[in-house]
């Protein structure tokens, strides 16, 4: 799988002019390395109105192949499912192992997976991290909701890893760094509790609301194996 490209009627939100734009439907880096920074600065989605010279984002679905480092990212803006299964892409790629599969929602979480892949992180062990950070984070500015964050930085030589949050009413951006350690913690959740979530075919969605379910199972667990000490 290369570029695949088609061409697209799209009404500029401007003046309201017919033109057409050149959609992806899929990238892949490693055959063509330049793309991945087209995907990652926004170019591969930006359109000029031939009419006004209106630039707009353009959203739509793209499927993100990147073969070196084993992943698949499939952007479907706003999916709210957590499996899809695109049989022919299952039959194409049977043969790969260890090949993570991912649907994103939007475009911030679809840069947020790439860096994690690329830096050969696990990104459900990610989510869990970020989930456990964001509480220090809370707590750290007095209670204050933290609606969203996602990994900005990751060095293996410091040991440490940090978050972006957005905090607040007005979605204040907030910086936290960790110790690996925590991550550590978190790959050993997963490893206990996502053993399923692991071996299902077809593209899922790891996002902040899997990481919450997982944590569920995490603490129940706990206080059974606590319940059961205090019956011995």
């Amino acid at each position: 799988m290369t570029e695949n490209k088609i061409n697209k009627a799209v009404v500029c939100p401007m003046c309201g002019e017919l033109g057409k734009a050149k959609i992806y439907t899929s990238v892949n880096v490693t055959v063509n390395p330049d793309v991945r920074d087209m995907v990652l600065d926004g170019e591969l989605f930006s359109w000029n109105c031939p009419s006004c010279g209106y630039n707009a984002r353009l959203t739509y679905p793209i499927l993100y192949n990147d073969m070196k480092n084993r992943f698949m990212i499939y952007l479907i803006p706003k999916i709210d499912r957590f499996q899809l299964c695109d049989q022919e892409l299952e039959d194409k790629y049977s043969n790969v192992r260890h090949l993570n599969k991912r649907i994103v929602p939007d475009f911030n979480s679809f840069k947020e997976k790439i860096f994690i892949f690329e830096s050969g992180l696990d990104d459900m062990a990610v989510e869990l991290t970020k989930i456990a950070i964001s509480q220090t984070v809370s707590k750290k500015l007095g209670g204050v909701e933290v609606t969203s964050g996602y990994l900005s930085m990751y060095d293996r030589e410091s040991n440490t890893m940090g978050f972006t949050y957005f905090t607040g009413e007005d979605k204040k951006p907030y910086v936290q760094t960790a110790r690996l350690e925590i991550y550590g913690k978190s790959k050993d959740i997963v490893e206990r509790f996502a053993v399923k979530d692991k071996k299902l075919k077809g593209f899922i969605k790891i996002d902040g609301e899997w990481a919450e379910n997982i944590l569920y199972r995490y603490k129940r667990a706990r206080q059974i194996e606590k319940l059961n000490k205090l019956k011995e």
